[in-house]
């Protein structure tokens, strides 16, 4: 375990990191391809990717800092009932990946902007289905509460920072997909199982900052 976490300066480590690697002269790709060469940055999707934007949101608790996480409502078209950060697409009016995380966590999870200091963003992780995620990384006011939006949200849970920094939770599993078998990170915590792109982003979380 990397007790950087525990200190009290956890966000002032954090910061720092992530600007050291948007510093790099060459920061390398994070996506779905890392753990599955053989299928390409956007294997599922024609095109030029979609750019969209997540919330890597941690709050400071009496007993360490948490991360906020959501659990997606079970009759939503893309997936439904999985452990995901706030976040969607970029719009059009949205002057970049900061703004599109922010406003989509306010749509989904009640969470004003002015309650959220961005601490600074990790490489956009590519997904098989066509996206270009930016994740945003900011600190959440320790007053701030949560309202689940019905409509894209059934929860909002957090979880230690430092179980997700912990690479011994870090599972690498695999599916069968289309004749081919594909890996995935997991990281199962109590009844939520986290995995997926989510997972993906987490691990992307601890290379930048943790490793």
């Amino acid at each position: 375990m990397n007790h950087s976490i525990l200190e009290t300066d956890w966000r002032q480590h954090l910061r720092m990191r992530l600007a050291e690697a948007s510093g790099r002269a060459a920061v390398p790709d994070t996506g779905d391809h890392v753990l599955n060469p053989d299928m390409g940055p956007y294997a599922r999707w024609e095109g030029p990717p979609r750019d969209a934007a997540v919330l890597i949101g941690i709050q400071e608790r009496s007993d360490g800092p948490n991360v906020v996480l959501t659990q997606r409502t079970g009759h939503l078209k893309s997936h439904a009932g999985q452990v995901a950060f706030p976040g969607g697409k970029v719009d059009p009016t949205d002057s970049g990946p900061v703004e599109a995380a922010l406003r989509e966590a306010d749509e989904e999870i009640g969470l004003p902007p002015a309650q959220v200091e961005p601490l600074g963003s990790l490489a956009p992780y590519l997904t098989g289905s066509g996206y270009r995620v930016v994740p945003v990384v900011g600190v959440i006011r320790s007053e701030a509460l949560f309202r689940a939006n019905p409509d894209e949200v059934e929860a909002v849970f957090e979880v230690p920072l430092q179980f997700l920094m912990d690479p011994a939770n870090h599972q690498k599993l695999s599916r069968e997909w289309q004749g081919k078998r594909r890996y995935f990170y997991a990281m199962p915590y109590g009844e939520r199982y986290i995995w997926g792109v989510t997972a993906g982003i987490i691990r992307s979380l601890y290379d930048t900052v943790y490793r």
